[in-house]
């Protein structure tokens, strides 16, 4: 009966659907794939193979080394990674080039997904994070295909939003060969909505496996971004236009005391890019584009002060934390739940984070535990903290180690995913 109401309310929402990915200019590329139809002569290259389905950038950032790994333990099965949105369809191409095939997800009608399956023919399915679609797993149920979750997180808002529909929730939980989560309370949650207890396992964060560069890569040097080697840089990453506000509030205090310092900010969503420009010229600062630097238009110290820097480009905010003595990471000061607090801690710098924290909670628990991260309350403690960094450079360093020491305890996870999910394979 769930199912039915499901698609019932599909159907009736599906003019909305379709208006919405023919009004998104960046959705039209895809939109026959997004209704499952695949060119004939790309079916060959993604039948019979392992199906991977990131939703976006950061979860195809997240599983990069396990579909490494994958693609050096069966060198000769097909890879397919599956996104929603064109930025992970971007990173698929940057990150995965050469090792696996990309295709667009297609939206959850029975009839649509059944035709997918029936065209890959996949040997298993993987599923990212938090992507619980009923009618694809229930399609790859009736069609034999073991199907995992993979990094599994179930948020708090998600969990309220589940249990309120648990009975649902169970039929299509049940559908599921593994679910491998990130930590204890994931498990239970998992649990607690439905699934199988001996199908739940608890591995870890795949993003602990992330690749570790002990040393920038080529060309990362502070010019890259439009700052000069004597600036300080704090980087502000994956930031939302509230936290945007309380940042350049901050940076204008520090200025105050220290006029050496530099403020790189790096918004979530690059279509912000006009409100974030005119916030940051309303606060009486000059702008600097990552894209304008790239284009080598001035030289750093050339360029207007006071001036803010903007990372305006896609799947470089990883390694542009390496430049920086100081990073604060989005999504916590205002309402989101917090993005990802490993990418600057892999670089041995302090991290700083606000109090929503519901997406990365273990992780930012054991970067408190561990003397690694700092969490602040509003602009004001983030201010102070700052402050105290740039005055303190031992403290700064300390701190700094203590976030990467992190990174190292917990990795390992991407090993134990691939024994657990390489008997469902079933490949002499």
């Amino acid at each position: 009966m769930g199912y039915f109401f499901y698609n019932l309310l599909l159907i009736l929402f599906s003019p909305v659907l379709l208006v919405m990915l023919l009004a998104k200019k960046r959705c039209r590329p895809g939109f026959l794939y997004r209704l499952g139809k695949h060119p004939v002569w790309r079916r060959d290259k993604m039948s019979e193979g392992i199906w991977i389905h990131a939703v976006s950038l950061g979860e195809v950032m997240a599983t990069t080394p396990f579909i490494q790994a994958l693609r050096k333990q069966f060198p000769d099965i097909p890879l397919v990674v599956s996104t929603v949105t064109e930025t992970g369809r971007e990173a698929v191409k940057q990150q995965l080039g050469g090792i696996a095939e990309h295709c667009y997800l297609p939206l959850d009608f029975p009839w649509m997904i059944k035709r997918h399956i029936q065209t890959l023919r996949p040997k298993i399915c993987i599923v990212v994070e938090t992507e619980l679609w009923p009618n694809l797993f229930r399609q790859l149920h009736r069609h034999g295909v073991p199907s995992v979750l993979i990094n599994g997180r179930i948020s708090s808002r998600s969990f309220h939003r589940y249990h309120m529909i648990r009975c649902f929730m169970r039929s299509v939980l049940q559908c599921l060969s593994v679910c491998l989560m990130q930590s204890d309370r994931d498990v239970q949650q998992l649990v607690a909505l439905g699934a199988h207890p001996a199908a739940v396992h608890r591995t870890g964060n795949m993003k602990f496996d992330q690749p570790e560069n002990l040393s920038r890569p080529p060309g990362m040097q502070p010019e890259w971004v439009g700052a000069t080697p004597e600036e300080h840089l704090i980087v502000a990453g994956s930031t939302h236009a509230e936290e945007d506000i309380l940042l350049l509030t901050m940076y204008k205090n520090l200025l105050q005391d220290r006029p050496d310092v530099l403020l790189l900010i790096a918004p979530r969503h690059l279509e912000r890019m006009p409100q974030l420009e005119a916030t940051i010229h309303q606060n009486g600062f000059s702008i600097v584009r990552r894209s304008q630097v790239k284009k080598g238009q001035q030289k750093p110290e050339n360029y207007p002060k006071p001036r803010v820097l903007i990372l305006d480009s896609q799947g470089e905010l990883a390694n542009a934390y390496s430049l920086g003595c100081m990073a604060f990471v989005g999504g916590t000061l205002a309402p989101i739940g917090g993005h990802n607090l490993l990418e600057p801690a892999r670089w041995g710098i302090p991290v700083i984070f606000g109090p929503y924290t519901d997406h990365c909670e273990e992780t930012a628990n054991l970067l408190i535990q561990n003397g690694g991260g700092i969490r602040v309350q509003n602009g004001e403690e983030l201010t102070n903290i700052c402050l105290k960094g740039l005055h303190n450079s031992i403290w700064r360093m300390e701190t700094g180690q203590a976030a990467q020491r992190v990174v190292h305890m917990n990795q390992g996870v991407v090993k134990k995913n691939l024994q657990i999910i390489t008997p469902l394979l079933d490949i002499e």
